[in-house]
């Protein structure tokens, strides 16, 4: 689950080699895990493979070699003159005893497979020239790609397409997942990406204690939270989805009932009273009460049991909506802002932060999409257009101090202390008119359990993409909340939990 960028792995290779592997030998298992999963994606038929000159083509001079020695029909492209190679690769470049086809896209013809080796993770600067002829024209043939480590033109920090990259059916990378298999749009050059034991060992990652991870249930399992046998509702929490009028009620009850599903033991609705009567004949499990201004609110949270808000989904933009942020954030509750909180604050959105911090020891989720994040985080945004999305949610957090959910195909959760994690299970389904409403409810539910703020964003972005899998294609937010309990079971048997 730990996610390496492009220095960290650097380290783990030559932590790996100081404890006595020889970088050869690292290369060596590379380029056999490479021909592996050559031979398992092409049963017959040439394959080419274009290398370039560093290490990533030091793989592919492997990988030829192995596939060679078990009877396939490899030919190899190399970016240089073979005399010019230098380190481990000059050494797998000598362990392939045939001739190299020159760095030309006519030498492709027609293979059952390519291997492309040309770049790494490491490149940092856009493709030209005869590089990126290669790639345009390897991208043109209709051959499948296998990328070593990452397509050619991806940078493997931030994501980023370099100028031009190679679209890839399968990606080989080794001992742990970078940012850019995760982030977009890298993740859509990659394909299938497997990950192969090269030999390093984990013991490595102590050193380098790694900050990144996929988000996936083995990362947040110690905090999911599991009802006791002997428990009961309010132990599992009250939360509070904010309403806003009577023309905008719907996304709040989306959130209301997120949270109730996600295991809150209680819900309420606090609504205009306007509103009152449509929320109530719309509510079930869902209670509702009267709120029309932040005084009506701080009585409300006077009573300690309504221990998790969710305050943004229809709210309603100004200041109302920026009152009763203020009035929660005083409470010091479990607070998740979405929508038009955050544009509520968008004009100054220091005044939001400092009530943040001033909170002791503040469990605030925010959860911008793209078009929200810049107006509260243009600093992140503007000033550093390079920025990977990983690296402005991290800004973000450590500068609002909250745990900063920006969402997304591959939505990232930040939290001030540096972690951060990047999901990459949401399905293209999951894009859809009160599906955010319904994520901030879910993390509301699960603050209510007491969880942190930090994993309680990630457990609600994981269970969020899985509930839309569920539900499948034509989903609708209504349907996601339906599907969590499906969705909770296959945590309950992953995890061992009888029910």
């Amino acid at each position: 689950m730990e996610v390496l960028t492009t220095t960290e792995m650097e380290r783990a290779d030559r932590l790996t080699i100081a404890a006595g592997t020889p970088g050869f030998a690292l290369m060596m298992s590379a380029g056999q895990a490479v021909a592996e999963a050559a031979m398992d994606l092409v049963a017959e038929g040439p394959i080419v493979v274009v290398a370039g000159r560093g290490n990533n083509g030091g793989d592919g001079f492997v990988a030829a070699a192995e596939l060679a020695a078990r009877g396939r029909d490899v030919s190899v492209i190399l970016l240089c003159e073979r005399d010019s190679l230098s380190g481990d690769a000059a050494l797998a470049a000598r362990g392939w005893k045939y001739p190299v086809l020159p760095f030309n896209p006519q030498a492709i013809g027609k293979p059952a497979l390519i291997i492309d080796a040309l770049f790494g993770a490491g490149l940092n600067r856009p493709v030209k020239g005869d590089p990126l002829e290669m790639i345009e024209a390897v991208n043109a043939n209709g051959a499948p790609v296998l990328a070593v480590d990452l397509p050619s033109g991806i940078n493997g920090t931030s994501g980023a397409v370099m100028g031009a990259a190679i679209d890839a059916v399968e990606t080989v990378t080794f001992f742990r997942r970078k940012p850019a298999h995760l982030l977009m749009p890298g993740r859509k050059h990659c394909g299938h990406v497997r990950v192969a034991d090269i030999g390093i060992d984990a013991v490595v990652l102590d050193e380098i204690r790694p900050q990144t991870f996929e988000n996936v249930p083995e990362a947040w399992q110690a905090f999911f939270p599991v009802p006791r046998i002997d428990g009961h509702k309010y132990a599992r929490g009250h939360a509070v989805a904010v309403s806003g009028d009577l023309t905008s009620t719907g996304a709040a009850r989306l959130a209301a009932r997120g949270a109730l599903r996600a295991g809150a033991g209680l819900v309420t609705v606090a609504s205009p009273r306007e509103a009152l009567a449509v929320n109530a004949a719309a509510l079930t499990a869902v209670m509702v009460r009267a709120v029309d201004t932040s005084i009506e609110f701080a009585d409300m949270l006077n009573d300690k049991r309504l221990n998790a808000i969710v305050i943004g989904p229809g709210a309603g933009v100004g200041a109302r909506t920026r009152d009763l942020v203020h009035t929660a954030l005083s409470a010091k509750r479990g607070l998740v802002l979405d929508a038009d909180a955050l544009t509520s604050f968008a004009e100054a959105p220091d005044r939001l932060f400092e009530s943040i911090k001033a909170s002791e020891d503040p469990q605030v989720v925010l959860t911008p999409h793209e078009g929200e994040f810049p107006r509260l985080f243009s600093d992140s945004s503007n000033k550093h257009p390079n920025r990977s999305k990983l690296e402005r949610v991290r800004a973000a957090a450590e500068r609002c101090g909250a745990v900063v959910l920006l969402k997304g195909p591959d939505t990232v959760v930040a939290s001030p202390d540096g972690r951060a994690s990047i999901a990459a299970n949401a399905p293209p389904w999951l894009a859809t008119a009160g599906a955010g409403d319904v994520l901030a409810g879910m993390i509301a539910g699960l603050l209510a359990q007491s969880v942190p703020a930090y994993e309680a964003a990630c457990i609600g972005v994981w269970m969020h993409g899985e509930g839309a899998r569920e539900a499948g294609p034509g989903l609708i937010a209504e349907d996601l909340t339906e599907v969590l309990p499906a969705v909770l079971r296959r945590l309950y048997d992953a995890f061992g939990i009888d029910y």
